[in-house]
């Protein structure tokens, strides 16, 4: 019976709430969840066993693992990611992943059960007030108290998870309410007069920012993940071929534009590169497509881009001026923005700008690339990982990161030709987000390789979920770069700390053993001359796959911007 014939079905009779919840989830053309089940989502649990034809569940190994797993899914697809939980302790395992969904816009629904509603505000067993706890991090949620409630609350729970400006939504189900009959009528949601997901563009904004961008004699693009979210990658590189535009993104934006585009002048932020950082002060016009100004980009706000007029491209106002003062601001979704002001731009090639770029990146490239990447230690370092991964594979790869040292290495070597192919956890900085979130990725993309790039601190925070792997038989790929500490702390307490290491020694267990236990394939690279087979293998092998890589204890990422430095005072050493 295919998806219209059940939701035609459902509409004809009388069903109780549980079931609801599964047919509006099967009408909205969810087909993958993550979840863990428990007393109060019990029901739920029950009416999803006569619907495992239709909607896959993926039983992950903490309720954390489930939203992280629907965060890499949904930023692998496209699509919303969806996750179950029981109540109390379920439900607020689910925080984490919830609140790094809201900071990195992903868009998810979490449904999680809740005690019947005679006993709320009662301190039952296993009750918690999730609506007052999720509030801050949600984009909107709502407890369902009677079953009539279901379809309108799920149906508004996807239109606002994904419209506009996407993010995590909450939806909290008594278990009476899963008891309770309904007439089950699902009808999408089209939206409600208080909730504006995308402004209706400005033309006379677009010329605003035109007539910057064509008298600018250094112009600057920022692009962030709005471009990606927006699905306006092509409008984009049309936008900077015409004008001959250097772009650097965040972390967020990566993946968006090639990374051997010729006007792809790197990474911004902290651990950004040398150019881009350094010339965002010098810089006449700086254009800020889908990005935030975070302060991880900025650095100190009062020594940022002071010289240059401002145009930001984003679809949520309240980003505007909300860190850095702008000239211009187009609000609207980037793809339609970006459409209407390529037309309104000249074309230009910026020759000599463009030269600036290059000759900083020859600097970084002597003073810290080539040394990263072509260590003469007898360690291996980070970025000869990712070096040799780029060598062996055709840069289609999804490579997913936890968050450390790793994280920044990844974003800073990583090369791809395809986008959405880069998932990391970028306004929270989770550790444990890796290893689950590869999960997801993996089983929304089966047809793509997934590549995990973890730390040996990240990959114990949520290793359980080596027991997904192995049940599901996710073919994933798994690379642990082990330096046996928290390395970017670490580094910190290096370079601040007199090298006092309080807290930040690794004594790990042995990876290999326990992975095994799982069922994967596992190897252990200590030197060099096996880095390259062991990559190889790794890439051509069917299933999963672990892959423990030894590298230098004390490392340190450059090019590096320290706490309350300005962008230009960029270090290389």
């Amino acid at each position: 019976m295919d998806q219209t014939a059940i939701q035609m079905k459902t509409e004809q009779q009388k069903m109780n709430g549980s079931q609801a919840v599964v047919h509006s989830l099967i009408a909205e053309n969810v087909d993958l969840i993550f979840g863990y089940p428990g007393g109060a989502i019990m029901p739920v649990y029950d009416a999803l066993y006569d619907v495992e034809d239709q909607l896959k569940h993926i039983l992950t190994r903490h309720e954390q693992g489930a939203t992280h797993a629907a965060q890499g899914y949904a930023r692998a697809t496209g699509k919303v990611g969806v996750c179950l939980a029981t109540s109390g302790p379920g439900a607020t395992n689910l925080i984490t992943g919830i609140a790094d969904a809201q900071i990195d816009s992903t868009p998810l629904v979490c449904i999680t059960g809740q005690v019947a509603s005679p006993l709320l505000g009662t301190d039952a067993f296993q009750e918690t007030d999730i609506i007052g706890i999720s509030m801050p991090v949600t984009k909107w949620n709502y407890q369902v108290t009677r079953a009539e409630e279901i379809p309108f609350a799920l149906a508004k729970a996807f239109f606002i998870a994904k419209s506009g400006r996407p993010g995590p939504v909450l939806i909290d189900i008594t278990k009476d309410a899963q008891f309770e009959m309904l007439d089950f009528n699902y009808k999408p949601f089209k939206g409600m007069r208080s909730y504006v997901p995308t402004p209706k563009l400005d033309l006379s904004k677009v010329k605003e920012a035109a007539s910057l961008i064509n008298s600018a004699k250094k112009p600057f693009v920022l692009f962030g993940q709005g471009v990606l979210l927006a699905e306006a990658e092509k409008e984009f590189k049309s936008f900077i071929e015409k004008a001959g535009l250097p772009a650097a993104w965040t972390i967020m934006g990566l993946s968006a534009l090639d990374s051997d585009h010729y006007l792809n002048v790197g990474m911004l932020g902290m651990h950004g590169n040398y150019a881009p950082n350094k010339l965002t002060n010098e810089c006449d016009v700086l254009i800020a497509v889908g990005m935030r100004f975070d302060d991880r980009v900025t650095g100190d706000l009062k020594r940022y881009a002071k010289q240059a007029k401002v145009i930001h491209l984003e679809i949520d106002p309240a980003e505007i001026d909300k860190n850095v003062k702008t000239e211009v601001a187009v609000i609207g979704n980037a793809k339609e923005s970006l459409k209407e002001l390529t037309k309104l731009i000249t074309e230009n090639k910026h020759t000599e700008w463009l030269e600036k770029f290059r000759t900083l990146e020859k600097e970084e490239f002597t003073e810290v690339i080539n040394k990263e990447l072509n260590p003469t230690s007898e360690l291996m370092s980070m970025g000869e990982v990712l070096n040799k991964i780029n060598q062996f594979s055709d840069q289609k790869n999804i490579i997913v990161t936890d968050v450390g040292q790793h994280q920044m290495i990844a974003c800073r070597y990583a090369k791809f030709k395809h986008s959405r192919s880069s998932i990391t956890s970028g306004g929270l900085g989770t550790m444990g987000f890796c290893l689950p979130a590869a999960i997801g990725a993996k089983m929304g993309k089966p047809d793509r390789q997934v590549i995990g790039i973890i730390g040996d601190g990240g990959f114990q925070m949520t290793i359980q979920e080596l027991g997904t792997i192995f049940q599901f038989k996710t073919a994933v790929k798994i690379v642990v770069l082990n330096n046996e500490f928290l390395g970017m702390v670490r580094q910190w307490q290096e370079l601040f700390f007199d090298k006092r290491y309080a807290a930040t020694t690794m004594v790990n267990p042995d990876f290999q053993t326990i992975v095994k236990g799982y069922g994967i394939k596992t190897n252990k690279v200590e030197k060099r001359a096996c880095l390259d087979d062991a990559i190889k293998d790794m890439l051509a092998y069917e299933g999963s796959y672990f892959l423990e890589v030894l590298v230098g204890k004390e490392n340190n990422v450059f090019p590096m911007i320290t706490t309350g430095a300005s962008v230009s005072d960029i270090r290389l050493k």
